[in-house]
């Protein structure tokens, strides 16, 4: 089955994937719908509060599901401004919609050339043996 690979986002080797940064230097950040497929069933979901400080590849988060409980590492380093609550009541969301509704947290990207350290798709594809 192949593994849908947006082409509008950024990936890091540990599956976390970047929405590319709007005006403001904010991101999105999820996990890919490779890690979602690799996990299982997600169960449930640890993500750091608002406010909370990453820098490039610190663990931000963690994911439990089924099969594992795996880290989530900060693709960049920013401060977290919005967290999905979404994901609290329903993680099964990052299973079904990783790259839509399945997103995990809102970065204020420090240092925007760290973007350019990340996998373009076609990277990431050959990294997953696509």
């Amino acid at each position: 089955m192949a593994t849908l690979i947006p082409e509008h986002l950024l990936f890091t080797e540990e599956h976390e994937y970047v929405q590319k940064p709007d005006a403001h230097d904010i991101v999105s950040v999820g996990i890919t719908d490779y890690a979602s497929h690799e996990l299982g069933d997600v169960v449930y979901v640890d993500l750091p509060q608002v406010g909370a400080k990453f820098k490039k590849m610190e663990v931000l988060g963690t994911i439990e599901a089924v099969k594992a409980v795996s880290e989530v590492y900060s693709p960049v380093s920013g401060e977290v401004v919005e967290v999905n609550g979404a994901i609290e009541g329903d993680p099964s969301v990052v299973n079904r919609d990783p790259y839509g509704a399945g997103w995990m947290v809102k970065l204020k990207v420090k240092n925007p050339a760290e973007l350019d350290e990340l996998l373009g798709p076609a990277a990431y594809a050959a990294h997953i043996g696509q």
